[in-house]
């Protein structure tokens, strides 16, 4: 199910960039705005993205297997990446044509269907991007999230780009539509810049987002009258899935079965706190208890 509605998702995200991309090329050709245009171009390059965090939606799903025993979950952050290197090509190639407008001039524009077009990518976008976000977040994919902020971009530029062709209306000033163009960039390189950190820096191991750590140690706290002490605890991010590892220090006097049963009891905690977690529990005795131990079995002796 969980599967089945993260690809849902992903579909709507191509089918609406599919149709802007076709209406914003077309209404950017009748009107002869580059800054149209330029949105017809940001708008294939979330098409290309989308259809990136389709396959990364599909494939991180995917069980462990005997190539992959940590599962796919970083395919998400490397969906994630590409849509942010995707956008800075976008950026790059707007704020290029946009240069050449205001340095050579262009043909004088009609901006009505612009204003069409804009208006509704707006809306359409507005609507998309927070269904895109609420279900990434709802379900952990980082892929939808990349896309869902890919496409925010999307409703800041198609406004800015029907304020700029409203000017030209009232105003008549064609400069005000390069101008226009070179702003949309603008935010998009931002945009670029704060989805690049969110995806790329979970492929270094990074460990877990603070509320997260701290649920895990809250859960280690709940357990402390059951073992001496812990350390080494670690965690890093894979996708949506989180691994955590930690070394638990217990009584030498504990059995294998107590430990065991003290193992799952956290392992269950921490599972229902931190939403897809892989837990790796070592236990090692506590080295006091087992010197007195064994001192006290000599003297018995």
């Amino acid at each position: 199910m969980d599967t089945q509605i993260k690809t849902r998702a992903a579909i709507i995200s191509v089918i609406s960039n599919l149709f802007l991309m076709t209406a914003k090329f077309v209404a950017g050709v009748l009107s002869g705005s580059i800054s149209v245009i330029s949105e017809a171009i940001h708008s294939g390059n979330d098409l290309v993205a989308a259809v990136i965090a389709l396959f990364a939606v599909k494939e991180s799903s995917k069980p462990p297997d005997e190539e992959h025993p940590f599962g796919h979950g970083k395919i998400e952050n490397i969906s994630g990446t590409i849509e942010a290197l995707l956008i800075f090509v976008a950026a790059a190639l707007i704020i290029k044509e946009a240069i050449e407008k205001i340095r050579f001039g262009g043909e004088t524009m009609e901006p009505t269907w612009g204003l069409v077009i804009m208006g509704v990518s707006t809306v359409l976008n507005l609507v998309v991007s927070n269904y895109l976000l609420k279900t990434g977040r709802e379900h952990h994919s980082i892929a939808l999230e990349a896309d869902g902020m890919h496409l925010r971009t999307d409703v800041y530029t198609s406004l800015g780009v029907f304020i700029g062709l409203l000017l030209i209306k009232i105003t008549g000033l064609q400069i005000i539509d390069p101008i226009a163009a070179i702003v949309v960039a603008g935010l998009i390189v931002k945009a670029a810049y704060d989805l690049t950190r969110k995806a790329f820096v979970p492929l270094l191991d990074t460990s877990l987002e603070e509320h997260h750590l701290q649920e895990v140690q809250y859960v280690l706290a709940e357990h402390h009258y059951l073992y001496v002490e812990y350390h080494d605890l670690r965690t890093r991010r894979a996708g949506r899935e989180a691994h955590i590892d930690l070394h638990l220090v217990i009584d030498a006097r504990t059995s294998v079965q107590e430990a065991h049963d003290l193992c799952d009891s956290i392992e269950k905690s921490i599972g229902e706190r931190v939403p897809f977690s892989s837990v790796l529990i070592h236990v090692e005795p506590d080295a006091e208890i087992k010197t007195i131990a064994g001192a006290a079995g000599r003297q018995e002796f």
